[in-house]
């Protein structure tokens, strides 16, 4: 990333987006919105407590030490007047409200994906149907995780043939802003898109 990314300015003439970044729990969001962020961004994460074991089922994944409690936020600019705003939101059923408040303004939504816990993304898809919302899924490529080809993928997520699915890797900054750039595609392809 560049070292002067965090001093760029907004152009006064930019479209600023507001787009949520969702999934379950563990799957990447703060790494996401870390990588692709042009700016410092802001992380609500606490260290995880033995209460929370009671609450969060770690499964596999008891390495994670840390969860997002609020938010992360982030930002990036395409194409020099398109700011993207990113919201990544928990993803513990127990905060479906504050994501829900968090939708309101959104143009879209990027639902990551963990090949190991596929079902554990209807939740955050479901949110985004609900909402009306466009959306890619972004398959996020864990080390060691099962790999599958497309037609397995959006048949075992139940994506409609537009929906966009694509594979990235969370901690890469490049495949990250890609899994963007389909989402933006896609919002602007709509025809119902009103101008921002």
């Amino acid at each position: 990333m560049d070292s002067k990314a965090s001093d760029r300015y907004v152009p006064a003439a930019a479209r600023s987006v507001k787009i949520l970044v969702l999934g379950p729990f563990a799957v990447g969001k703060t790494t996401y919105v870390r990588s692709v962020s042009e700016i410092r961004p802001m992380r609500t994460e606490e260290r995880m407590t033995r209460a929370g074991e009671l609450i969060d089922d770690l499964g596999d994944l008891r390495e994670k030490t840390t969860t997002t409690v609020a938010m992360d936020f982030g930002r990036l600019t395409l194409a020099g007047d398109i700011v993207l705003y990113l919201f990544g939101a928990p993803g513990q059923p127990r905060f479906r409200g504050m994501v829900r408040s968090l939708m309101e303004g959104a143009l879209g939504g990027l639902v990551l994906a963990d090949t190991r816990r596929l079902d554990q993304s209807f939740e955050a898809i479901d949110l985004l149907e609900d909402a009306r919302l466009p959306y890619t899924v972004a398959i996020n490529t864990f080390d060691g995780a099962p790999a599958y080809g497309d037609a397995e993928l959006r048949d075992a997520l139940t994506l409609d043939p537009g929906t966009p699915l694509v594979l990235l890797d969370a901690r890469d900054r490049a495949s990250s802003v890609q899994g963007l750039v389909t989402l933006v595609s896609h919002i602007l392809a709509r025809p119902d898109l009103e101008p921002v």
